[in-house]
């Protein structure tokens, strides 16, 4: 009678569910030096272009000086050097302009100020070890993988991946959490 009740509690114990703890996600908004502040990866993957593209037809753009607003002849000038850069990939003034306005950084107050929405997920633990994540939101708008953590597990080590695309409310967002 005792060994079948305690094989009971075995059982009970191993198909228990698993815990679910919350992951804090942080940064993931890291910018390559050249780009000075500016989220090319973000643009690029929304204009459906390559990301050095992207970058070779920016390098042909003077911004204004200070954080001032640019005279309207260089304005013009900027915008013919990016439709010439841009247009034999299909890439459109208006849609040009669309995300030039969504990802709005401020390089001069180090600021970012493109959209965004955070990522949340859990951390599945079963005996007390991860096996696995459930992403529940996979946010937008990071530019370079997040650091992920689970509070208790300081040595935890993961990668996340992230997924680029014209859909601006998807672009930059969380697919996968791995542990490493």
């Amino acid at each position: 009678m005792k060994i079948v009740l305690l094989i009971g509690l075995l059982l009970q114990t191993q198909t228990a569910s698993p815990e679910r703890i919350e992951v804090v996600f942080s940064g993931g908004h890291d910018t390559d030096p050249g780009d000075h502040g500016r989220p090319d990866v973000l643009i690029a993957a929304a204009l459906g272009v390559p990301t050095d593209v992207f970058r070779e037809a920016f390098s042909h753009v003077t911004p204004a000086r200070g954080g001032a607003e640019p005279e309207p002849e260089q304005v013009r000038k900027n915008k013919h050097a990016l439709m010439t850069a841009l247009g034999p990939y299909g890439v459109t003034d208006e849609r040009l302009n669309e995300v030039s306005n969504y990802y709005r950084y401020s390089r001069e107050r180090g600021q970012m100020l493109w959209r965004n929405s955070p990522a949340a997920a859990y951390a599945i633990v079963r005996d007390g070890k991860i096996v696995g994540f459930t992403i529940t939101q996979p946010g937008s708008g990071y530019s370079s993988a997040p650091q992920i953590s689970v509070p208790g597990r300081p040595n935890l080590k993961t990668k996340a991946t992230l997924s680029f695309g014209k859909e601006l409310s998807s672009n930059g967002s969380v697919t996968s959490l791995v542990l490493d």
